[in-house]
């Protein structure tokens, strides 16, 4: 996708949205991207790896040198696809399907990356969900428990295990949002836990720099993923991403780049920071 659309046809979707009826689908590696051995014999579990960002991430893990588990809740075809991704670039593969709101799924999904791939070096927090509401009183309280679930206590409840298997160089990295910053008045309760993840980031990364375990986080912007048409009307979504300097969406390739350094030892002296990969949306942190 050498010429980035500035638009995209009007697209709706059911939740939680799949990759494969997107239009365009998302670009999610670049044919000039070289891999040099940075996660080479890593292991990384990805949630929310079966589209969008986390197919990216996936991607550019496996050609780096690492296996990956990917964890998603129902998008049986886009998982299949990215462990296909995977093991086109010489890796290994497993997925992991369930919700990631339920502690003891998340427990039972490290525990088998760890059985099936030998090891835990890297876990990439990546799954989320997003529902639009104008208004405040529209947010029915299955809605805020559900959003909240999926986005931030998902991420103590695989921090949690993750820790009994991590030693020390191992990375965690969370995806917030550049919602945290700014807000976004049709995403109340995402902006919300998506500002949680960014302050559970930087106190995560103090709980663990003696175990020498490095904690950050990459804040995207607008990136054309799943979760765009299976948020917005039609029309909203064919002006997404419009609103940057850049004047379109970005893709997932040009996201997971700051996944791999942040996975690497490129990045040993960085810790509890937020990578802003968003097109120029400027923000205050």
């Amino acid at each position: 996708m050498e010429n980035k659309p500035k638009s995209f046809p009007p697209q709706e979707m059911e939740q939680p949205g799949k990759e494969h009826k997107m239009n365009p689908e998302p670009e999610y590696i670049r044919d000039s991207y070289k891999g040099s051995d940075k996660l080479k014999d890593k292991v990384a579990l990805v949630t929310g790896g079966d589209s969008g960002i986390g197919r990216a991430v996936a991607v550019h893990f496996a050609r780096e040198g690492a296996d990956v588990a990917i964890v998603y809740l129902n998008e049986d075809q886009d998982a299949e696809k990215t462990k296909e991704l995977v093991e086109k670039e010489g890796r290994k593969c497993i997925t992991i399907s369930g919700d990631v709101g339920e502690e003891a799924f998340c427990r039972d999904a490290v525990q088998r990356t760890v059985n099936e791939l030998g090891k835990l070096n890297i876990l990439v927090n990546n799954a989320g969900e997003q529902h639009a509401q104008e208004d405040i009183r529209d947010i029915t309280e299955e809605q805020l428990k559900r959003t909240f679930n999926t986005n931030i206590f998902s991420m103590f409840y695989f921090v949690k295990e993750a820790l009994n298997h991590m030693k020390e160089g191992s990375t965690i990295i969370n995806t917030t949002s550049v919602t945290a910053y700014h807000g976004n008045k049709l995403l109340l309760d995402y902006s919300s836990t998506k500002g949680a993840i960014l302050t559970f980031t930087r106190t995560l990364a103090q709980m663990v720099a003696d175990k020498k375990i490095r904690v950050n986080g990459v804040a995207p912007g607008p990136i054309w993923t799943p979760l765009i048409p299976a948020s917005f009307p039609g029309d909203k979504v064919a002006e997404f991403g419009q609103k940057t300097l850049l004047k379109r969406a970005g893709q997932p390739s040009e996201v997971a780049p700051a996944y791999v350094y942040l996975a690497s030892e490129d990045s040993a002296f960085t810790i509890g920071e937020i990578m802003h990969i968003n097109g120029g949306e400027m923000v205050t942190t």
